[in-house]
């Protein structure tokens, strides 16, 4: 299987509507006209993507002032994705895109080289869109730890 395509800045944001950790169906059109940070991992309840969820959870609050909506995806059940949320207390919506289809469309599945192994999986990835669903920032393979500070550096959000 080759990669999907990357997004690139300027590109409109692909449309989506996703289980969330509840249950409930969550479409990217229900954040029009916010700015919102989509960010893709591979597998909740893993130690790197725990840092990471981590990270934006004690970050949500600056980034919400600066008028920023996250959401987290990943190939997770909605069932996985309850568990994740409660353990780690995450306070963000935990999509569920078990067939991968999201992840393709924003170019974040595909290969990548795992401890000197080429596979094919989920690519560590943050899309961020301005009001207008038009990508402002288009981040693939990021490290799980010190993301969110340099993604906040990046979008000119202090501490």
């Amino acid at each position: 299987m080759t990669d999907s395509a990357r997004l690139a800045v300027g590109d409109t944001a692909p449309q989506f509507t996703l289980t969330d950790q509840d249950g409930a169906s969550v479409s990217l059109a229900d954040f029009s006209g916010s700015k919102v940070v989509v960010y893709f991992y591979p597998a909740a309840m893993s130690p790197g993507c725990t840092t990471q969820a981590c990270d934006f959870r004690d970050n949500l609050g600056s980034l919400k002032s600066a008028g920023y909506q996250v959401l987290g995806l990943s190939k997770d059940a909605p069932a996985t994705l309850k568990k994740f949320q409660e353990h780690d207390a995450v306070n963000f919506p935990l999509l569920s895109d078990t067939d991968l289809a999201v992840h393709r469309a924003y170019g974040a599945y595909g290969e990548k080289n795992l401890y000197g192994k080429i596979v094919t999986g989920v690519l560590r990835s943050t899309i961020v869109l301005d009001e207008a669903g038009i990508i402002t920032h288009a981040l693939y393979n990021v490290k799980a730890t010190g993301h969110v500070a340099s993604l906040r550096k990046k979008l000119g959000i202090d501490a």
